[in-house]
């Protein structure tokens, strides 16, 4: 039976009072109908006294609310189940010292922004010597070598280049999420590496505002990055999944 402390319900003003807000938009105009449809669909949702505490026009079409209101359901936190990333988080100098310790050669990294997807933001903060917010992107480590193939790179492309450079590492930013059409782009990578007969040459990691480590192992990749994370999170997974892949192929070689 799980404990009391177990439970977690939201709160704003006081511990557990249920308190949540929303925001969403709707395609009808800015006026007490949109206002009322607003404060209808937060209780169908299950919120308890929704008010409209904040809303706009977007167009004669269109119109923005933020509604706050009161939630019921808690959960019980010690039945969750969530995948994470197992490896040692390392600093910048933690990895370049793993990588001289490890490897003989430098290794390759290799990234895009795949599909129609032409946002390269979250590639570049992982990429580009300069990174983001402090910290520096993979161009800058030692015993790295890192290529930044841009937007808007189809799959094909990728692995072309992947295997010219001869790459250890393939690196997928997927930022536009519309229509799921990440999971459709991610899903044909996997499946264009299988047909090839290479899944096994790379190891493959994939990132984005809508990405997890989850949902990467369930779609055939090696580790899943979303926000908030770092250069460093990746080459810590990326060094070590590339140590342990070292090991195995060593151990089949003595077989």
């Amino acid at each position: 039976m799980s404990k009391k402390s177990d439970w977690v319900r939201p709160y704003g003003d006081t511990l557990n009072d249920g308190k949540v807000q929303l925001s969403f938009t709707l395609p009808i105009p800015f006026d007490a109908i949109g206002e009322e449809a607003a404060k209808r669909l937060a209780l169908q949702m299950g919120i308890h006294d929704p008010q409209v505490v904040h809303g706009a026009s977007l167009g004669d079409q269109f119109s923005f609310y933020i509604v706050y209101g009161t939630a019921e359901q808690q959960i019980d936190i010690s039945i969750l189940n969530v995948v994470q990333v197992e490896s040692l988080s390392m600093s910048k100098e933690e990895v370049e010292v793993y990588i001289e310790q490890h490897f003989n050669e430098p290794l390759v990294f290799i990234g895009a922004s795949t599909g129609t997807d032409a946002h390269t933001v979250g590639i570049d903060a992982i990429m580009n010597m300069k990174g983001y917010n402090g910290n520096y992107g993979l161009e800058r480590y030692k015993g790295i070598q890192a290529i930044n193939l841009g937007g808007q790179v189809d799959n094909e492309t990728l692995l072309e280049k992947a295997i010219e450079y001869q790459a250890d590492v393939i690196l997928i930013s997927q930022t536009v999420t519309q229509k799921d059409v990440h999971i459709q782009n991610l899903t044909h990578f996997i499946e264009l590496l299988e047909a090839e007969n290479r899944r096994d040459q790379f190891i493959v990691i994939i990132g984005g505002p809508r990405i997890h480590h989850g949902l990467a192992k369930e779609l055939g990749y090696d580790a899943g990055f979303g926000s908030k994370k770092y250069a460093y999170d990746v080459a810590s997974f990326a060094v070590q999944a590339l140590k342990q892949k070292k090991r195995k192929t060593k151990e089949i070689e003595l077989k």
